[in-house]
């Protein structure tokens, strides 16, 4: 999935792109509104992530500029102006949601995902699985071997992560701001913590053990591996 973040302020654009690209999304930046529409209307993306307040053409331009075109790329508007009357707006100028700064990562991506899906017509999956292991994200229902597992919304979200990410080893930094929205610290051990909680719910009494310890880079989700 392709993704274009329009946002001129330097480190909210680098933080954008380098989560989204942790993410999986292929996410290409650029930092005014002329580049913004001329890239939305040169190449196919699938989500435009879009600031209102730019250099040249405002954010407001770009969707009125994208639509007379004739494209129908789902916007995201991620933008400081707060007031009712700026989100009507981008919503009646065809935006598809409108994410307030500053915002969280973890709701960022969320909405991301529902627009996407929503745009391949909800083919994206809904429930996630390895071995005998099952994530349900509508029913926000985890179960191993027909057993109902209790998760917090943090351990949901790090089990998605892990789900969504199987067979790759996934850093802690990764982790953290993908899930805890915040850069890893090394002297913090709340992400081994967190996997250690996990693992003990989806792990302990099975007879196969699906989170795995990689020393020294961080943690894979996989079935029949061997290790910690």
């Amino acid at each position: 999935m392709k993704i274009l973040v329009v946002e001129d302020e330097p480190k909210t654009g680098d933080y954008l792109q380098q989560g989204l690209t942790e993410a999986g999304f292929v996410t290409d930046l650029v930092r005014d509104g002329w580049d913004g529409l001329e890239m939305a209307q040169a190449h196919p993306y699938d989500l435009l992530i879009l600031d209102v307040m730019l250099p040249g053409l405002n954010g407001w331009q770009v969707l009125e500029g994208l639509r007379r075109a004739g494209k129908e790329t789902p916007v995201l508007f991620l933008t400081a102006r707060d007031q009712v009357e700026d989100r009507v707006k981008g919503l009646e100028l065809g935006a598809d949601d409108y994410l307030v700064k500053p915002f969280a990562f973890a709701e960022l991506l969320a909405r991301v995902r529902t627009l996407l899906r929503r745009g391949r017509g909800g083919l994206e999956p809904t429930v996630l699985s390895i071995a005998d292991l099952e994530l349900d994200l509508l029913r926000r229902r985890a179960m191993r071997a027909g057993r109902r597992i209790d998760l917090t919304a943090k351990e949901f979200a790090l089990l998605e992560l892990l789900l969504r990410r199987q067979g790759e080893v996934l850093p802690r930094s990764l982790i953290a701001s993908q899930v805890w929205d915040m850069n890893f610290d090394s002297d913090t051990n709340i992400i081994d913590v967190a996997v250690r909680r996990l693992r003990a719910k989806v792990d302990e009494g099975f007879a196969s053990r699906l989170i795995h310890t990689v020393r020294g880079m961080g943690y894979v989700l996989e079935a029949g591996r061997e290790g910690e």
